[in-house]
């Protein structure tokens, strides 16, 4: 009989199918002609996802302890959830304060309207959680801690950008912490009796949560800051 490869190896798989325009859409970023003006407004759309991201996993939480009389996966996915919260506590209060510390005003960044797509990104995680299984939420993590940027890509940005070493604080965290976010993901994922429908399910989360992505960096415009 045929072993099958362990979940996560079949999820990074998946993934790996959407590195292509995940990958190309921050290369045009990057390389782009008016980079001192979209490097802020990347920082702000960092902050736009950062803070939907413990309201989120509580969402999820809650909707586990729900169904933990009568589903397998709710008290291990309850637990984790809980805990990837703590981790995540405040990171966009300090991205915040970085655009602060670098002369960008934080309120400003603040009102800016979220776009569509980012609505899109955290939206579909909500209508899940709530409406389907809250398993489709670890798809979502997968991709938003599986791209973490180097210190020497941080660098490039910076020199480029001509943005200030403040605003980068934050994002310099996570290129620090989000491989070992995806070490504990996985070996998460793996301890967990997941069928092919969890399987099928976390996959169409990692689809819509890459192409989202994509479309939120790709539509990305200038701020007119004070």
């Amino acid at each position: 009989m045929k072993r099958r490869l362990p979940s996560s190896s079949l999820l990074r798989a998946k993934l790996i199918l959407c590195s292509g325009p995940l990958d190309a859409v921050f290369t045009r970023l990057w390389a782009h002609a008016r980079l001192n003006e979209l490097a802020p407004s990347f920082l702000v759309l960092l902050h736009q996802i950062m803070r939907a991201s413990v309201p989120l996993m509580q969402c999820g939480v809650q909707r586990c302890y729900e169904l933990e009389p009568h589903d397998p996966l709710a008290i291990s996915l309850a637990s984790y959830l809980s805990h990837h919260t703590e981790e995540e506590q405040n990171h966009d209060v300090w991205a915040l304060e970085d655009l602060k510390n670098a002369g960008f005003d934080p309120q400003t960044a603040v009102n800016q309207m979220p776009s569509q797509s980012v609505a899109q990104l955290v939206g579909a995680q909500y209508y899940w959680i709530l409406h389907h299984h809250p398993v489709m939420l670890l798809g979502y993590i997968m991709v938003l801690e599986a791209f973490p940027p180097t210190s020497s890509q941080i660098d490039a940005i910076r020199d480029r950008s001509g943005v200030p070493e403040a605003a980068f604080r934050t994002l310099r965290m996570h290129g620090d912490l989000d491989p070992h976010h995806s070490a504990e993901l996985d070996e998460f994922i793996d301890s967990l009796p997941l069928k092919q429908t969890h399987l099928d399910m976390i996959g169409a989360s990692i689809l819509n949560t890459a192409l989202c992505l994509v479309t939120s960096v790709d539509s990305l415009m200038p701020i007119s800051w004070p």
